[in-house]
């Protein structure tokens, strides 16, 4: 059997790449917790020193990574550019934390001396998707490294260059043998590692289904998990917004990545009264987007991951349409080859519609007209998915206060929903459970222990 890398802009087969043997996955596990067990007891200072090599591989082999989460991912290279400093900037930041996270913190008790300390579980394996191949394995890896932990990646079977290319990243940095390693292999393999008593913790950034299969299987085992689902993610506008500016910020966060972001604006929930004149930006904005050929750097968007995802997109779509829901822009699968789809706008949705219930993972923003902020806030949580939220207003405190009654993990406030490694990261109701990032991110995957001494 073997991983096929397919370029999405073309339909073309560039490369076929040998699955892992059950022999391999088994080397593999015994590497890891020799690994583990050493990189314990590795202080701050080794820990830091790894993960500035890291960042340093990274931004010297910049453009070749770039190039490659373009060729199997069909992302614009300018994006593919961004998201591997992205990945640097994580490194640094673990980096520079790295003895913060293993500090202890002393307990308030009289009667002892008691604090609470932080120790690594041993390996973690990470279920990682395609839509940033490189920014969603590095966002966990920079995390659990510092932590101490050691990691074994099952990437998507649709980017395995990038897959072995980031292993590759930390052998060139000079991390111990066996602490990073990438196992290309298939779904069914996955729960015979959870199951494995030499993997201590899973962490998945994927879809629902995923997420209940892997939630499932690490509890039948008694393993720690961590999931980060998806999402639905409302983008608020008020009355009182700038909506030029809010217009400009929804179009990048709707259509980057050919719109496949779990923290898309994915619903878009306009007051009534500058539904139009926001729309009317909108749309101009959106219509005016670049599509084609993803490694040409005037290209702001190129073609779905994968052909499937543009048929189920398309299938949401016809739904919508066949219940009364206007194509304000685009909703067409244009001809040629590759898995293009264009900038599209979906006005008058309702609730019954499956762009609604469901993750839209495309270039296809829906439009939902709210009678004032009180009811904007009802759309925004009448959601199953938690995720991000972002919200438009000319009035910061009162956005603010709105914000905090998002039911989601991440508020934004004139500002699109973003991942970044200062902050914890995560989501709530059917968009998984648990953190990445941050300091939170590092200790999903320490041990919490009080150390109770009495005098």
């Amino acid at each position: 059997m073997t991983f096929d890398s397919i370029n999405p802009a073309t339909d073309e087969r560039v490369a076929s790449l040998p699955e892992t043997s059950p022999r391999e996955q088994q080397a593999a596990l015994a590497a890891a917790t020799h690994a583990a067990r050493a990189w314990r007891e590795r202080g701050a200072q080794e820990r830091r020193a790894l993960l500035q090599k890291v960042a340093a591989v990274l931004r010297s082999g910049r453009d070749r990574y770039a190039d490659l989460i373009t060729l199997e991912v069909g992302k614009p290279v300018t994006e593919s550019r961004a998201e591997i400093e992205k990945c640097a900037f994580a490194c640094d930041y673990y980096a520079q934390n790295a003895q913060r996270v293993q500090d202890d913190e002393p307990a308030d008790i009289t009667e002892a001396h008691a604090r609470v300390v932080f120790q690594p579980l041993g390996v973690i394996l990470a279920i990682m998707p395609w839509n940033f191949p490189f920014w969603q394995v590095f966002r966990f890896a920079a995390a659990a490294l510092t932590a101490g932990n050691a990691a074994l990646l099952k990437h998507a079977a649709n980017v395995p260059q990038c897959a072995l290319a980031i292993a590759g990243i930390f052998r060139e940095a000079g991390a111990p043998d066996g602490l990073f390693q990438s196992l290309l292999i298939r779904a069914p393999a996955v729960a015979d590692l959870i199951d494995d008593p030499r993997v201590h913790a899973v962490t998945l950034t994927g879809s629902e289904a995923a997420g209940r299969a892997v939630a499932a299987a690490a509890g039948g085992a008694l393993k720690k998990t961590v999931l980060e689902l998806g999402g639905s993610d409302a983008f608020i506008v008020l009355a009182d917004a700038d909506l030029d500016r809010a217009a400009q910020a929804a179009v990048l966060s709707r259509y980057q990545n050919a719109g496949q972001s779990c923290i898309a604006a994915k619903r878009l929930i306009l007051e009534e009264s500058i539904a139009e004149p926001f729309l009317e930006r909108f749309t101009e904005r959106a219509r005016a987007l670049k599509v084609g050929d993803p490694r040409d750097p005037t290209v702001a968007m190129g073609p779905l991951a994968r052909r499937d995802l543009r048929e189920v997109l398309h299938e949401q779509v016809t739904d919508a349409l066949s219940r009364g829901a206007t194509a304000r822009l685009g909703c067409q699968i244009p001809q040629g080859p590759g898995s293009y789809y264009p900038p599209s706008i979906l006005d008058h949705v309702s609730a019954d519609m499956r762009v609604t219930r469901e993750e839209v993972f495309g270039p296809v923003a829906i439009i939902l007209r709210a009678r004032d902020r009180a009811h904007a806030l009802a759309l925004a949580n009448d959601n199953r998915y938690g995720l991000g939220a972002s919200l438009w207003t000319g009035d910061t405190v009162q956005g603010a206060a709105l914000a905090r009654r998002l039911e989601c993990g991440s508020s934004f406030v004139n500002a699109m929903v973003k991942s970044d490694p200062r902050v914890p990261f995560g989501g709530v109701k059917a968009s998984g459970y648990g953190r990445e990032l941050g300091l939170y991110g590092a200790r999903e995957f320490m041990n919490i222990k009080t150390l109770w001494v009495a005098s």
